[in-house]
């Protein structure tokens, strides 16, 4: 167990929380006088709290809505809480002690918090890198606290207490030192090790409600400087990047047929990493919303949507001359536990139905092309014999048998009528029972007369099995063709060691399939799942820091390697 004194040496092994009660307010942390107060600046007023998930500025503050957001596992289990960021609000940078004001107004049962963000969150699939921070809040009458400090899911410190907390609270953080020192309604309630949360000296903001309550008002938020400290209030960075004209994207619009340079990407790192944004503006025609766009993440309560994180992406694409394949509508993965909840056949239809409406009529003619359904196709041999005609059995077919594929197309090409609509699948660009049931199940779908335009190719490569020689993609690529349907690499990434002769494997990869899209003339775009291996899906997830893979044609550095070097030259022949 922690020692109770703040002035623990931040390397020392902890198991819980530390905390000290103060003794009178004359004295601080660390035992010297209370420091002095410099000018407050409001963080409300005149700031961008617009673009924060669950969050409406009003005349009284800014309207917190309980929005449940969590991401659940490719079983569907889990429920790993992902809490908003306003990354497109203030953000503070500090040198020395600072304070944080708060004052949290609720109306009913909800639990109110706000987090003070040391390092921004990272989502790679399906699971958030959950950074260092600090959580305070009012739940069940009491103040509580948390601290995470970068090494697990779960906070390292948690602390409840116990007053007469009312409707509306005053809560205020001060970062002095080696120690967080937390009061509430004008009390100091006690001091915690610090643990180095704020080591990089910067704050971002989020809000969260939980409980019974559907939300709560963040009335007022402000910031100041104690003592010799500094402090700065800046705004998120703008969207536009300035380019050159000699990136992947420009020599693929150069060719005779242009193509289309795509990569996916998150608002995250968007906003907060520099080399990350400089990058995805410049060098790529196209993006992919790699998770923003999933139903756990926009529609994470029924009827309640939390668009913003996408409309950042969209409105990137927007300052930069890109293009959005926007991803995705209808899938078994990704969806909040609310949408796996039992249901009648009809309501299912409903939900799946509601959602594309909602999502589709919400982007509707900001984005180019929507992947209406993600991999109906099963990875169980028995599904190609048993009558599925190698369908996945999951919610949406159980419910509505194949023909939920019709239904979806249908209702987007309703909904967003000028969007080419594809359905995207892993694992088909290579022969066999997989690829023949997707061309079966596609001149099913030709023939019944359902708008769809064309097939996604994700061409993931993990492993040395999962290599696919340029050709037989090149034969798949046709086969649509003479169907009246377009095809595109849509989330390609070549997992290899980290030997030079592994990434000439890679870079022949990447090169190769590309190649093919180029000289295919139903081949619209390619894309890369991503395309640093900084926040590449590969990464050794779930453990802290995460172990990054070696599949992107940029290194963790945004060092080119030799994938990016090959795909250049495939597109200045």
């Amino acid at each position: 167990m922690e020692g109770l004194s703040v002035g623990v040496r931040r390397r020392s092994v902890v198991a819980a929380a530390a905390w000290l009660p103060f003794v009178g307010a004359s004295t601080s942390c660390t035992g010297g006088p209370e420091p002095v107060r410099g000018p407050a600046t409001d963080l409300l007023e005149g700031r961008d709290w617009a673009h924060f998930a669950g969050a409406k500025p009003t005349s009284a503050g800014v309207r917190i809505t309980r929005l449940d957001r969590r991401i659940t596992r490719q079983d569907g289990g889990g429920g790993q809480p992902n809490p908003p960021v306003n990354l497109r609000g203030p953000h503070l940078v500090f040198r020395g002690a600072v304070r944080i004001e708060a004052r949290l107004r609720r109306t009913d049962d909800t639990d109110a918090y706000l987090h003070l963000y040391g390092e921004t969150p990272v989502v790679y699939d399906e699971w958030r890198q959950e950074p260092r921070g600090v959580r305070i809040g009012v739940a069940g009458g009491r103040v509580r606290f948390d601290r995470w400090d970068g090494d697990s899911d779960r906070p390292a410190a948690t602390r409840t207490f116990a007053g007469d907390f009312g409707e509306d609270v005053r809560l205020a953080v001060e970062v002095r030192g080696s120690g967080l020192v937390l009061e509430a309604d004008g009390t100091v309630l006690g001091t915690f090790a610090g643990r180095d949360v704020f080591g990089h000296g910067r704050v971002w903001f989020g809000a969260d409600a939980q409980g019974d309550g559907e939300g709560w008002t963040l009335g007022e938020l402000r910031a100041l400087p104690l003592g010799r400290g500094r402090m700065a209030v800046q705004n998120a960075p703008g969207l536009e990047v300035p380019r050159s004209t000699d990136a992947l994207r420009d020599l693929a619009a150069d060719l005779e047929r242009p193509i289309r340079l795509g990569t996916a990407l998150a608002a995250g790192p968007l906003l907060t990493d520099g080399a990350y944004r400089r990058t995805a503006g410049e060098e790529f025609s196209m993006l992919t919303p790699e998770n923003d766009f999933k139903p756990q993440f926009v529609q994470p309560r029924r009827g309640v949507f939390a668009f913003e994180e996408g409309d950042t992406l969209v409105a990137f694409a927007e300052a930069n001359g890109m293009q959005v394949h926007a991803h995705t509508l209808v899938w078994f993965e990704a969806l909040p536990a609310w949408m796996r909840a039992e249901m009648t056949d009809a309501d299912r239809r409903r939900v799946m139905t509601d959602h594309i409406r909602a999502v589709a009529g919400h982007f509707r003619g900001r984005v180019a092309e929507w992947d209406v359904v993600n991999e109906p196709m099963s990875d169980e041999d028995e599904d190609y014999t048993n009558g599925n005609l190698g369908v996945r059995p999951h919610l949406w077919f159980e419910a509505m048998g194949e023909r939920y594929i019709d239904i979806a197309f249908r209702t987007a090409r309703e909904a967003d009528p000028h969007a080419v609509l594809y359905l995207n699948e892993y694992g088909v660009e290579e022969d066999g029972p997989r690829w023949d049931a997707l061309l079966a199940l596609l001149i099913r779908l030709r023939g019944r007369g359902v708008p769809i335009d064309g097939v996604g190719f994700q061409n993931h490569e993990y492993t040395a099995g999962d290599r696919t020689d340029p050709e037989a993609f090149r034969r798949k690529v046709r086969a649509l063709a003479g169907l009246g349907l377009k095809a595109r690499v849509s989330e390609m990434d070549v997992l290899v060691g980290d030997g030079a002769e592994d990434e000439d494997v890679q870079a022949r990869q990447f090169a190769g399939k590309l190649a093919v899209c180029t000289e295919e003339p139903n081949c619209t775009s390619f894309s890369t799942w991503g395309f640093t291996d900084r926040y590449g899906s590969t990464a050794d997830i779930r453990t802290y820091p995460p172990g990054p893979g070696n599949a992107l044609p940029w290194d963790p550095a945004y060092e080119a390697k030799p994938a990016y070097w090959a795909l250049r030259d495939v597109l200045d022949r």
